[in-house]
Order: C-alpha cells, then structure tokens, then sequence
C-alpha cells in the first residue's frame, strides 16, 4: 500500500513527469492532490501497471483527487534547454496550473529546481512510495500516450503507437530508413 502522506497537515501535491528517455515529442508532467483519506489499493508506479491498469486508474484518479493539471514542454524547448530543465519545467507547468495552491511538493526523483516558493521534498523512485506520486505518474503516462498517439496518424512509419517513441530497435531502424520527423528531439542521439 502506498503512503498518503509526508505532511498530514498540509495540501501535498506530487508531480511526475513522462517521457523524458524518448527520442520524439513532448515531455509531460502531472501535479496531483489527493484528499489524504484516498483509498485505490490498485494504484502504483505507471512503470508497474499495464498500459490498460493506467487507463482504467486515469477518471478514478481525476474523479477523487481534489485537483490535477498536467504540463507539457514541446520537442523545440527540450533541444532548447536540454531535458531535464524540460522535466523541471513541465512540472511547473502543471503546478502552475493547478486550481489549488499547494503547500508541499512530493517529487520524484532526486533533484528538482523549485522555482516556487512552495517547499519540495525529492523522493526517489517516489511513485512506487507516494500515492499522489504515482497518480501523477499515471496521468503523465496515459497523456502522453495519447498524445503520441495522434502523431502516430501522421507518421505512422516510426511505430509511435507501439513505442511511444522511446529507442526501440524498431524506432532507430525507422529513423534510419526514414530519417527525422518534425518532432524528433534533434540534441539526442537518435541512432
């Protein structure tokens, strides 16, 4: 069972984000704050679950948090600012975007540049220990996935249903016949 809480008397939000090992699209991130009596005893790291678990697990999680918002940086400011500034920034996009003021930030991982004047505990492999961690891991995950999804329409070639753009073998052999699509990550090294 995950823990509810690090501080029980303050609104705690935990972020995670999406996407960051991939070769194409968008990183995403996802703030949540759950109400500290949350009870989903399915709930876990997205890495943990099956690509159906998370979806079934994303309208229960959106329905009973007392808030959630998910933040995006494209492709063009990741080879811009480099991925993990990406990482940081989709997070606090997705803070920025909550529609409660948060009192306490539960990362994960083992850094995070705050930017915020909100106090911020890092916790590695945070969303396998925290619920809202892992809340916030699967709604990152299936957003993204949806979102890789509808590039997938448009190229189709690169197998991004599949893959999700993460570096496949299949994915580099798609490049290489293919070359890059618009949103490829040109700063990674795509073969």
């Amino acid at each position: 069972m995950l823990l509810p809480y690090v501080h029980k008397d303050l609104i705690e939000c935990g972020c995670d984000e999406a996407g960051r090992g991939c070769l194409a699209g968008a990183v995403y991130a996802a703030a949540v704050i759950l109400p500290t009596d949350f009870c989903c005893p399915e709930l876990n790291d997205s890495k943990k679950l099956t690509e159906k678990q998370r979806y079934a697990l994303r309208p229960y999680i959106e329905q009973h948090a007392l808030a959630f918002a998910i933040g995006v940086v494209s492709e063009s400011e990741i080879d811009e600012i480099n991925i993990l500034n990406a990482s940081f920034l989709a997070m606090h996009r997705a803070i920025e975007g909550l529609p409660i003021q948060p009192q306490h930030l539960l990362i994960d991982g083992n850094r995070f540049k705050n930017k915020t004047t909100i106090p911020h505990t890092c916790i590695v492999k945070g969303d396998g220990k925290y619920a809202s961690i892992a809340a916030a891991s699967i709604l990152a995950k299936t957003y993204r996935d949806d979102y890789m999804s509808t590039l997938h329409i448009s190229y189709p070639c690169y197998g991004w249903l599949q893959n999700k753009a993460y570096p496949t073998k299949a994915h580099r052999n798609a490049i290489r016949e293919n070359g890059v699509s618009p949103f490829h990550r040109k700063t990674f090294r795509l073969l």
